[in-house]
């Protein structure tokens, strides 16, 4: 008796039922994913979740009184990474060097490649920006640093008022908060009534050291660019710093991270992520991980300030910075209020995978140590006792596959593999870009 084609057969049917029973688990997870996706939703549908193409201006939140236009979008794209307006730098050798993009990497998740992001008088790249470092003719009081971790740019256009602590933007959160807007410099400026992104750039040109003028403009042939993207505006004030920093919010504005397989999957696409992914993204979303406690607004962020007492940045090797910066506070270092201390925004989760250092201190340096935090839910700032923590920053019970299933929804599913498609090809001055020191230009192999 020949046995081969009854073994064939069996073979045949025992593959055909262990996908039969696949496609059924995998069907199961989709439908429970997709039921806790619409209760976390503030609308009750999926849709709330999926992000706009970058090109689709019309759908992506934005400020009325800076409206997307191509126009607009482009000619902040070139300033963001243009170098060549680098031209207010404290020394020589720093002029024409740096860039926003030094500070904001797209490798990096439009973060910086290292725990702190050095601008003005940094020098150096290697490959993902983690060789920036201090410019040796600089002191460390004329650096361009900043004491808290500078946030992603990603999923900007879903939050009305930037940094840490939130204090830039007249609206959102901030509305009721108009009596402290003239105590600082930085933060007067929402008197002008714009949202957090425009009234940030505003005030971070002229912070970063970024030129803008009509000669270097003509120059480098950004006249043109100016023109089109702010016709109506009086030529008297169309270069200048204001209006190129509203092109620049433009810009930052259609960052999004549409092309994650959790966004395809958002979409329709029910194999953008493994099993293993929906089942960490079913722990993210559900009772038994309750990250979305926090992280519920579309870019998985939110506006809510929570503390849960992570480091300082002048807890680790940095520059200017003391435990005496009122950025230590978070929320209560702009509102005053004591109950609002050591409360720090809820930042978004895209392209964490990117990101080599983690919260607004740099205290962690892989996404295992964050979620591992998360996880244990201990202070680990002596400032910040365990009574002053967030009431959901709660410890969690998870097993060591789920909790590797989390993080492969976090590290995978939420992670954009093609963010270098919102860079430039060349920019206007025709530098190297993002940096432009002699270091970096060897590091990024520019001629």
């Amino acid at each position: 008796m020949n046995l081969k084609p009854i073994l064939l057969l069996f073979s045949v049917s025992l593959i055909f039922a262990c996908t039969k029973d696949k496609t059924s688990d995998s069907l199961e997870y989709d439908t429970e994913l997709r039921t806790l996706v619409k209760d976390a939703s503030e609308t009750g549908e999926m849709s709330y979740y999926i992000f706009p193409t970058a090109n689709d201006l019309d759908n992506i939140p934005q400020d009325p009184r800076n409206r997307l236009t191509r126009e607009k979008v482009e000619l902040g794209k070139q300033i963001f990474y243009d170098t060549g307006l680098a031209m207010d730098a404290v020394k020589q050798s720093g002029m024409g060097t740096y860039s926003c993009a030094s500070c904001h990497l797209p490798s990096a998740g439009f973060r910086p490649g290292s725990a702190q992001g050095i601008a003005d008088g940094g020098v150096a790249y290697g490959l993902n920006g983690e060789d920036r470092a201090r410019n040796t003719e600089y002191e460390e009081n004329e650096l361009d640093v900043q004491s808290a971790r500078p946030l992603s740019l990603l999923g900007v256009a879903y939050v009305t008022n930037t940094f840490w602590n939130g204090q830039f933007g007249s609206t959102g959160v901030n509305v009721g908060t108009e009596d402290i807007w003239d105590l600082r410099d930085d933060t007067d400026l929402n008197n002008i009534g714009f949202q957090g992104i425009e009234t940030q750039n505003i005030d971070g040109l002229e912070a970063h050291r970024i030129t803008i003028n009509k000669p270097l403009l003509d120059q480098y042939g950004y006249t043109p660019l100016f023109d089109a993207a702010f016709p109506t505006v009086s030529p008297t004030q169309r270069y200048t710093r204001n209006f190129a920093s509203l092109a620049v919010s433009a810009y930052i504005r259609t960052l999004l991270a549409d092309e994650a397989p959790f966004q395809k999957w958002l979409k329709g696409d029910d194999n953008a992520m493994s099993l293993d992914e929906k089942k960490g993204a079913i722990l993210f979303f559900g009772d038994k991980g309750n990250c979305k406690n926090c992280h519920y607004r579309p870019n998985l962020g939110s506006l809510d300030f929570e503390a849960i007492g992570v480091k300082d940045m002048y807890q680790s090797p940095s520059f200017n910075t003391n435990e005496f910066d009122r950025r230590n506070l978070g929320r209560g270092g702009f509102t005053l209020k004591e109950e609002d201390n050591y409360k720090f925004k809820v930042p978004q989760l895209y392209n964490l995978a990117d990101a080599p250092f983690f919260f607004h201190g740099s205290s962690k340096r892989s996404l295992e140590e964050v979620v591992d935090y998360k996880i244990k839910a201990q202070s680990e700032n002596s400032n910040i006792p365990q009574e002053k923590l967030s009431i959901k920053f709660r410890e969690l019970s998870l097993t060591d596959e789920e909790r590797s299933q989390l993080l492969l929804f976090l590290a995978s599913s939420l992670r954009d593999p093609n963010l270098e498609r919102y860079a430039p090809d060349e920019v206007m001055s025709g530098f190297c870009f993002p940096n432009n020191d002699p270091q970096s230009r060897i590091d990024l192999g520019c001629q």
